[in-house]
C-alpha cells in the first residue's frame, strides 16, 4: 500500500501555469520501481490519462490534448513526480489524480485507469477568468 501527498491545484486564468506534485511513500514505492500517471477528471466526465513516466527508464507519455503544454518529471531523491502545466485552458478544469503501478507503461495502456493499482486523492484545478 502506498501513501500519496498530492498538491498544487488551484484557480488560474486561461494561459496561466500550475505545477502539481505527487509524493509517494510506503514499501516498494520508490519511483525507480513504479510508473506514475496523472489523470484528469472533468466535472461529469470519466477520468482520463494525461501523462505518465516510467520508473525504469524515464519513458514518458502524454495525451494529445496536453502535448507541448504539460511536462511530467520526477525527483527520485524526494520520491516526487511533478506535472508542470502551462498555457492552461478552461477545458483543463477538473480534478487531477496521481496513480502508481509497478508495471511498465506500454503505449496502449498507460492512459487507462485500470492499469494502475494505487491512487492518490485528487487536487482541484480551475481555469477561469
Amino acid at each position: 500500500q502506498y501513501q500519496f501527498v498530492v498538491s498544487g491545484g488551484g484557480l488560474v486564468q486561461p494561459g496561466g501555469s500550475l505545477r502539481l506534485s505527487c509524493t509517494l511513500s510506503g514499501p516498494r514505492s520508490s519511483l525507480d520501481r513504479n510508473t506514475i500517471g496523472w489523470f484528469h477528471q472533468a466535472p461529469g466526465k470519466e477520468r482520463e490519462g494525461v501523462s505518465c513516466i516510467s520508473g525504469r527508464d524515464n519513458t514518458t507519455f502524454y495525451a494529445e490534448s496536453v502535448k507541448d503544454r504539460f511536462t511530467i518529471s520526477r525527483d527520485n531523491a524526494k520520491n516526487t513526480v511533478y506535472l508542470q502545466m502551462k498555457n492552461l485552458k478552461p477545458e483543463d478544469t477538473g480534478d487531477y489524480y496521481c496513480a502508481a503501478d509497478r508495471k511498465w507503461p506500454y503505449s496502449d495502456i498507460w492512459y487507462k485507469p485500470r492499469f494502475y493499482d494505487y491512487w492518490g486523492a485528487g487536487t482541484q484545478v480551475t481555469v477561469s477568468s
